[in-house]
């Protein structure tokens, strides 16, 4: 996503609800079509912990945590997290009492295969734990949908080749997902191979703010380049989710009946005014983000503006690469949490793009004319739900009507310790978002739209990448001060009303 805005280090604090009032939108799960499923989502590096346990090898994330403590803005790392690891049947209850039917996790590769790869072994610990998660939920009526790759690289790759920079990584991703589908595709019926290939490329090769670490010296790491890596990365990201799609759909699809899909993030913008050149900007913002994957999954190459303004640093499709990666999903995971303005920069001399953001020559901007686009969550997310609706209707007349899930969407709230805990779960301002979210969500499917699901981020509060636990995404308020104890915030209790409507 956007980078956020650097906040100034200080202690982990109860959280601090923005002002705001709650919608007033009347919205059920009735609203929605007949097997519309409804959960929160995870990630593995954010909520397990146990880093070093149950045979697990450490994974990028690891190694830039313990490493980077400047680069985390509390100095945090997920050593720990949740420790849903050993508390998954805890997370599990939160789900059935909040009346969740689907539940999004992703396995971490190096708890599989601690050295990355098939010949140095699996671990058969990492291959109980999932399956204990796994069952847990099937015992509580609630679905799995699984994210094959969520950021968190086995070190070991990375030590190797460079991870995502290498083509390497394709037949070793495939090799980690055949694992996964032996092993748990008799349950799990819904696959994700990648969350977000965007942010992993752009926040970790372009910015330098995510694992690996990698950018040009300009933005200060010692090797990377800003301007090259992204698109090497992104080349391979999409490369290992066509093999790894195709697997499944040509050895398990006829025997398990699952589906597989990936997920993409992609905040709508608007142009910054009615010149036909920030109408071009806003259009460009959304191919050099959502367009750079969607593009080659359904046309087979990356959009033309991206040809035109990145040039020899966008790598090419063979023909057999093209004829693989189209049409190689079932559906489509969007991750959704905010928008901008975008207004067009001019193509000059004076103008040097240092970062791979810049290439699309969209300068963005959180207001106009001093004015949000939308009101202001923690640092980042600025509420404005009616860019949920057009991303999809976008997505729907743009790729090819694809199904669609939204597997993640949420907002946040700054941790404050001089709340009390009554304090720190009353949280209006998450209740208002999902609830005017979900309004644009119900108005996209009587437009056309195939949304078949929606996953709130998050569970529970976690660890938040760069931003540690300063944010708290959570239905659950986690309490860090105290053995990690697990409270229902108000939106969790709104989401049960909800659900039950």
């Amino acid at each position: 996503m956007e980078p956020p805005v650097e906040l100034p280090q200080k202690k982990r604090k109860r959280s601090e609800p923005p002002t705001g009032v709650p919608a007033k939108v009347t919205l059920g799960r009735s609203s929605f079509p007949p097997g519309f499923v409804f959960g929160a989502a995870t990630s593995a590096y954010q909520v397990e912990g146990a880093w070093n346990e149950g045979g697990k090898g450490p994974s990028i994330w690891d190694t830039f945590t313990h490493n980077n403590k400047d680069k985390i803005q509390d100095k945090s790392t997920g050593d720990i997290a949740t420790d849903s690891y050993h508390r998954f049947k805890e997370d599990v209850k939160i789900m059935k009492d909040i009346g969740m039917d689907s539940y999004r996790f992703s396995i971490s590769w190096s708890r599989i295969l601690p050295k990355g790869t098939l010949k140095d072994g699996v671990n058969p610990e990492g291959i109980k734990y999932y399956n204990d998660l796994i069952n847990e939920l099937i015992k509580n009526e609630i679905k799995p949908f699984v994210t094959l790759f969520h950021w968190d690289v086995p070190q070991a790759l990375e030590d190797a080749y460079g991870g995502f920079l290498s083509s390497k990584i394709v037949n070793d991703f495939k090799d980690f997902a055949n694992i996964c589908f032996e092993e748990f595709g008799d349950r799990v019926k819904y696959w994700i191979t990648l969350n977000e290939p965007w942010s992993f490329s752009s926040m970790g090769y372009s910015l330098g703010k995510h694992a690996p670490g990698r950018s040009s010296e300009l933005l200060g790491s010692p090797e990377g380049d800003s301007m090259k890596e992204p698109y090497i990365v992104t080349h391979n990201l999409i490369l290992s989710h066509a093999a790894v799609a195709r697997l499944y759909k040509n050895q398990f699809q006829a025997e398990q009946q699952g589906e597989v899909g990936i997920t993409l993030v992609s905040m709508w913008f608007e142009p910054y005014s009615k010149l036909y050149q920030d109408k071009e900007a806003a259009n460009r913002a959304i191919e050099f983000m959502l367009g750079w994957y969607m593009d080659p999954l359904v046309y087979g190459d990356y959009p033309f503006n991206m040809r035109a303004l990145v040039g020899e640093r966008l790598p090419f499709f063979t023909s057999e690469q093209s004829e693989m990666i189209k049409e190689s999903y079932d559906f489509i995971g969007i991750n959704y949490y905010t928008s901008r303005y975008a207004k067009s920069v001019s193509i000059s001399q004076n103008y040097s793009p240092i970062i791979s953001i810049n290439d699309s020559y969209a300068e963005q901007f959180e207001a106009k004319d001093g004015v949000p686009i939308g009101q202001l969550n923690g640092t980042w997310i600025y509420v404005y739900p009616r860019g949920m609706k057009n991303l999809l209707l976008y997505t729907k007349r743009r790729y090819k009507d694809p199904k669609i899930y939204i597997t993640e969407n949420g907002t946040c709230e700054l941790d404050n310790s001089n709340l009390t805990l009554k304090q720190a779960r009353n949280d209006p301002h998450r209740i208002n978002y999902l609830s005017i979210h979900l309004a644009e969500i119900c108005e996209a499917i009587r437009e056309g739209v195939r949304v078949k699901g929606y996953f709130a981020w998050s569970l529970t509060d976690n660890f938040e990448w760069e931003q540690g636990y300063v944010q708290r995404f959570g239905l659950t308020y986690i309490d860090y001060d105290d053995d990690l104890k697990r409270y229902p915030k108000k939106s969790a209790e709104w989401y049960t009303r909800f659900l039950n409507s």
